[in-house]
Formats: structure tokens, C-alpha cells, sequence
């Protein structure tokens, strides 16, 4: 894959991730599960992804407590990320 199709990926799956949380707040693996049907793209893509989206101030993340299974930390898109499009 040329650095050229690398960088339009890279681009891309962050405008899926974003898509995605504007239909609500989910988990990054889910994220991954939903997105690994559609685009190719390893699971150990998806955290460096939010990482990156999340010191961009494009995704924020909190840490949820669910009664039944342990915590796991949940994204939901910043307002800034609403604006993106319009770059």
C-alpha cells in the first residue's frame, strides 16, 4: 500500500469512528467489531485511532461503571468534532 493510500485510510476510518459516535457514546471494541465488517482493519488499529482522535479533542472518553461486568471506558464525540466536515 502506497503512503498515499496509508493517509487516506488513516483519514477515513477516523470519519467512520466519528460517524459512528454520532449515532451514540460506544466502546472501542465495538467500534472495531462494527467497522472490521465493513473497512479492513485489524482490531489493534482501532485504540491507537481513539488515542490520537482523543488528544485531537475530537472524541472524549469516560470510565462506565455497569453493575454486571467490570468498567470499560466509553467515547463520545466533543462538540469540536461536529465542525470537522466544514474544515
Amino acid at each position: 500500500m502506497s503512503e498515499i493510500e496509508v493517509q487516506l485510510k488513516k483519514g477515513v476510518l477516523g470519519l467512520c469512528v466519528l460517524a459512528l459516535l454520532s449515532r451514540g457514546d460506544s466502546y472501542a471494541y465495538e467500534i472495531a467489531s462494527r467497522m472490521a465488517a465493513a473497512v479492513d482493519m485489524g482490531e489493534g488499529t482501532i485504540y491507537p485511532l481513539m488515542r490520537r482522535m482523543q488528544s485531537d479533542g475530537l472524541v472524549a472518553t469516560y470510565l462506565n461503571r455497569p453493575r454486571v461486568r467490570r468498567a470499560s471506558t466509553t467515547a463520545s464525540p466533543k462538540p469540536a468534532a461536529a465542525a470537522l466536515p466544514n474544515r
